[in-house]
């Protein structure tokens, strides 16, 4: 019986092959839109769960209350790392770490500049990365070992066996091997291509090892926990709060609370508001899931409105099924079976359609997504996805189908007049709100984009070069600057502890002019060289740059500073920032050195020993090929332990709208495609209909109609139901487009523009789809179209 279900289902689908190759054209649309968003969202959302323990592990982050704002920081400290340890029973394993910044690796005559962390022994311990060898217990135990990962060593020693060999650290320090891991997964929060052991960075740096006995409020390191098993947070929330605030004698402790962030949020809760994880990528995880479902359910509507609309064509069919004794749940079976088996070769086209487009995809995003074919989740999850589609899909033709009279069929008199259309109608309302919608958010997102992108940024990053600075950098500091200047391939240099576009540290100020009782000020903090505001195109608005070494008494803030501490006339006002007084020398105008779509940090500029970011200016006229070419050839001879590293400022910069500009590029793409799917429909419900009303136009036509009064009657229709998507989606649209912008503080208004826009692009695609049918109709010879009566 089953068998004879599928044979009749496949008949029919080879005897209406036009509309079978439009609905699984349709549906395969949709599902490969589904099935790649389906692929991306869990991949974002796989994110650190292949660690071991993955729900005892967190990052220590801190609360700053600033005047009544809470600001969240990653950066703690060594003492607070200490409290931790010996203060919380419920706590495991605290691993101290740096920044996980990037450093350079020698073996020989073999050079890598690679991101790397200083970590705590625990660290291996917490984060149970797969060792190939070594053990996790042991490998970080000598402060002078080396952890590398599976790449990095192919890279340093090739075919050789690393462990107990050597590799040279920043032309500096011997390590030896311990240990190789695995190298780390593309869904990990955490990316670095060797490990090595927090104490080295103590016994090397004896700042660092003045931290240990410091102040909660030197925060410089970032501290990662692991509680026992069977501890929730919320039993150690209360007692790490206010851990820092029993150091009284200092005003960023007091003001700070500890908070933990669970490891299976960091990628996608990593914006926090009023000190909670309520946002970050999360948002688009959940946009394009809404986004794939919407394209599979307009997808879904196409089957279900082409099917119905043939269903003169199958009348007949039912009529004599019922006749011969078929009742009507056989044939909501047989119906449901013929959309499954359209269904399962949809699903068919749909993986060959992502194949194909995967790479463009990954491109696309920076992912490295590929179908799991020999993943049985992958299957199982697809078979139910199949069977909902299906039903979605094949249910209300089935039930629709199903209920024709018997009588009446084969009397010839099934009605499917203006009452059998009108869900018809509606769902063709539902499916283009749908995809007009996506066209407007697409347009909104992008104009979004462009107006930051045109927004003045204060300053001139334009041919600005940035090499991080290590050891043999900083001590060449002076003569690489020369050189450079004197060879006319730089117009300035300079040195800051942050790149043109960030800012990496964050400090309080102690006292101000007319600072109120009780209140705080977090800025960020710059320590800055010579020709730092020269360099990076920066105004001052009043007062003077630094010029002497007399100048570390000195400070320079910028214009949003100014504001925050309402301080009038600041030149040669006393501040006092740790514990020493400073007196402000030069106000300079603001820069957009975070993101080009909030505010200007306030920020104050140290003066200070070169280190952290080598910044310079191209000369005009150079060409970048002959600029890089001259770089690389001085570089090699101040720094000949690291390749010539570089990048751009200006790419720096462009790289902030890089989630914007992804966002809007698949919506963009899957907004194409849901207009696609509903032309899709469109077209054949044109055909299905000028075929129905093939005589009436031989009669309209005999009687003297135009071809254009022909295409306008059978164009009206359609366009009207356009408009009315328009209508419908256009406040929908606007209420969440309002609500996604609210996250930035420079944003644009939402105008009349962009909806006029989306509705003429929606006419126009109809009116486009449509014609043809309606031209093709309008222009046959009536006399074939009447010979029947």
């Amino acid at each position: 019986m089953l068998k004879n279900y599928f044979k009749t289902a496949w008949r029919n689908i080879l005897n209406s092959k036009v509309y079978s190759a439009l609905n699984i054209l349709g549906l395969a649309s949709g599902m490969a839109v589904a099935l790649i968003i389906g692929l991306w969202v869990f991949n974002e959302l796989s994110y650190d769960r292949f660690l071991p323990d993955n729900d005892r592990l967190y990052q220590v982050r801190r609360n700053y209350n600033s005047n009544g704002d809470t600001l969240n920081f990653t950066t703690t400290s060594l003492k607070l790392a200490d409290a931790l340890r010996n203060q919380v029973p419920e706590i495991e394993y605290v691993a101290e770490s740096d920044h996980m910044g990037s450093h350079s690796l020698m073996v020989g005559e073999k050079k890598l500049y690679v991101n790397g962390a200083q970590i705590n022994g625990d660290f291996l311990k917490m984060f149970q990365y797969p060792l190939n060898r070594g053990n996790a217990n042991t490998v970080l135990e000598d402060p002078y070992s080396i952890v590398l990962t599976e790449s990095t060593a192919k890279s340093l020693f090739g075919d050789e066996d690393p462990v107990n060999k050597t590799v040279r650290f920043e032309n500096k320090h011997d390590l030896k091997v311990t240990g190789i891991l695995k190298d780390i997964p593309a869904n990990s929060s955490l990316k670095f291509n060797f490990v090595i052991p927090f104490s080295f960075m103590e016994q090397n740096n004896p700042w660092v090892k003045a931290q240990r006995n410091g102040s909660f409020g030197g925060n410089s390191f970032r501290i990662y926990v692991k509680l026992k098993p069977g501890v929730s947070y919320e039993q150690v929330a209360p007692k790490i709060r206010h851990i820092t605030k029993t150091e009284r004698t200092s005003e960023n402790a007091m003001n700070s609370e500890v908070i933990f962030q669970p490891l299976l949020r960091w990628h996608l809760y990593s914006e926090y508001v009023n000190g909670k994880d309520v946002e970050g990528f999360i948002t688009y995880v959940r946009m394009f899931s809404i986004i794939g479902f919407l394209v599979l359910l307009i997808a879904c509507i196409n089957f279900i409105n082409l099917t119905t609309a043939r269903s003169e064509k199958r009348a007949k069919e039912v009529g004599v099924r019922k006749a011969i004794g078929s009742d009507k749940r056989s044939l909501i079976f047989q119906f449901l079976i013929e959309s499954l088996l359209f269904t399962a070769i949809s699903f068919l086209f749909s993986v060959l359609f992502v194949q194909l487009a995967l790479p463009s995809f990954n491109t696309l995003t920076g992912n490295q997504l590929s179908i799991p074919y020999l993943n049985g989740w992958f299957w199982g999850i697809s078979v139910i996805c199949i069977l909902f589609t299906a039903l979605l899909a094949g249910s209300r033709p089935a039930f629709y189908l199903s209920s024709f009279n018997t009588v009446k069929v084969l009397k010839g008199g099934t009605s499917v007049g203006k009452t059998a259309s009108l869900p018809r109608k509606i769902l063709v309302v539902a499916q283009f709100s749908c995809s007009i919608a996506l066209v407007i958010s697409t347009v909104v997102i992008y104009q979004q984009i462009q107006h930051a992108k045109d927004r003045p940024t204060g300053y001139d990053i334009n041919r600005v070069v940035s090499t991080d600075m290590n050891a043999d950098l900083e001590n060449n500091y002076i003569a690489l600057k020369n050189e450079l200047i004197q060879k006319r391939i730089v117009q300035s240099v300079t040195a800051a502890s942050s790149p043109a576009t960030n800012i990496w540290w964050h400090s309080g100020l102690d006292q101000w002019p007319g600072k109120r009782s009780g209140e705080t000020i977090e800025m960020g903090t710059i320590v800055i060289s010579d020709d730092y505001f020269k360099t990076l195109g920066m105004e001052l608005a009043s007062g003077r740059t630094y010029n002497s070494p007399a100048d570390t008494t000195n400070l320079i803030f910028n214009e949003a500073a100014m504001a925050q501490m309402r301080i009038k006339d600041p030149l040669g006002k006393i501040v006092t920032w740790g514990e020493r007084p400073f007196r402000i020398i030069g106000i300079v105008k603001n820069a957009l050195m975070v993101s080009p779509f909030v505010n200007a940090e306030p920020t104050m500029f140290v003066y200070g020993k070169p280190a952290g970011n080598l910044m310079y200016r191209l000369v005009p006229g150079i060409k970048t090929e002959e600029a890089i070419s001259q770089l690389t050839s001085v570089f090699n001879k101040y720094n000949p332990s690291v390749p010539f590293q570089y990048n751009f400022a200006d790419d720096s910069y462009a790289a902030k709208f890089r989630q914007e500009l992804l966002i809007g590029k698949l919506s963009g793409v899957f907004a194409g495609l849901a207009i696609f799917i509903s032309c899709l429909g469109l077209f054949g419900l044109a055909a299905y209909i000028a075929e129905q009303r093939t005589k009436e136009i031989g009669i309209r036509k005999v009687l003297g109609a135009t071809i254009s009064q022909i295409w306008l009657m059978l164009s009206k229709d359609f366009i009207l139901l356009v408009l009315i998507s328009c209508i419908i989606a256009s406040p929908l649209a606007y209420y969440f487009l309002q609500d996604w912008l609210q996250k930035y503080a420079y944003r644009i208004d939402i105008g009349i523009g962009v909806f006029l826009l989306a509705a003429v692009l929606a006419i126009f695609v109809t009116m486009i789809t449509i014609s043809f049918q309606a031209i093709k109709a309008a222009v046959m010879n009536p006399v074939k179209s009447l010979r029947g009566e």
